[in-house]
């Protein structure tokens, strides 16, 4: 079963311009993403899709693979599936190219539950949710059912503890992590959707697919997502990036 990790990457961004060439001791920010997804055991290919050429002249000039796209896309899904289309592979990773940290073996878990179930379309990972982002929006919280599909994902702290209820930080919350692995034929379609409701109030795209009735298998993983949305936050990943003494 052929697996193929897709990075999209663009350089235009609200909060923070230019975020992928970004230098992170001494290599760009999309060159770690893209060298720690490649160490994944269950990702044939890794591709990086931009359509900016300062992006893709940055990711040759390393050595990567990396493919031009549409400049109309209005999501890093829409241009990953551009990508996928003319790809064999029946597997399609999302991968997020401001996480220059990412785990290997979180792709791998990631993926394993959809080259183990024929029939899950989508799946995705989580991690237990630090108690002092409960009320972040910023954070994304997902719930799930005793066969891990995903009910619902929200910015607002979820499930919401009542009365007796157990506490926030007694309670098993769970921060969404945004990798996604999808059925090659469901991206494709899952793309041609029209933004939902909910979609549309939450800002949230996974949540088009459950409006749609479809299942989000969703993998509990320790790993913590670090990912670089602002200068602040690419501040503290270089002063981590410091501290460790070898980074794969």
């Amino acid at each position: 079963m052929r697996c193929l990790g897709v990075i999209p990457a663009r350089y235009e961004s609200k909060r923070f311009p230019g975020k992928p060439l970004v230098m992170i001791a001494e290599k760009p920010m999309i060159q770690w993403v893209y060298e720690r997804s490649t160490l994944a055991e269950s990702l044939d290919a890794v591709i990086v899709a931009t359509d900016d050429p300062r992006i893709f002249e940055a990711v040759e000039a390393f050595g990567g693979t990396v493919v031009m796209t549409s400049a109309s896309h209005q999501s890093g899904t829409d241009r990953i599936a551009e990508v996928a289309g003319s790809h064999d592979a029946e597997l399609v990773v999302n991968i997020q190219g401001d996480e220059p940290l990412i785990e290997p073996e979180v792709i791998d878990a990631a993926v394993r539950p959809l080259q183990e179930d024929p029939d899950l379309e989508m799946g995705t990972i989580a991690c237990p949710l630090a108690e002092e982002d409960l009320g972040n929006p910023n954070v994304v919280k997902v719930v799930f059912d005793a066969q891990h599909r995903a009910l619902y994902f929200s910015r607002a702290g979820i499930p919401y503890p009542r009365g007796d209820a157990p506490a926030a930080g007694q309670f098993p919350h769970w921060q969404h992590i945004g990798l996604y692995v999808y059925r090659k034929d469901f991206l494709l379609r899952f793309t041609g959707y029209p933004m939902s409701r909910l979609e549309q109030i939450e800002r949230l795209e996974q949540l088009r697919a459950l409006e749609h009735g479809h299942a989000i298998y969703v993998n509990p993983t320790e790993y913590r997502s670090i990912s670089v949305d602002t200068p602040e936050d690419l501040q503290r990943v270089r002063e981590i990036f410091q501290t460790m003494d070898q980074v794969k």
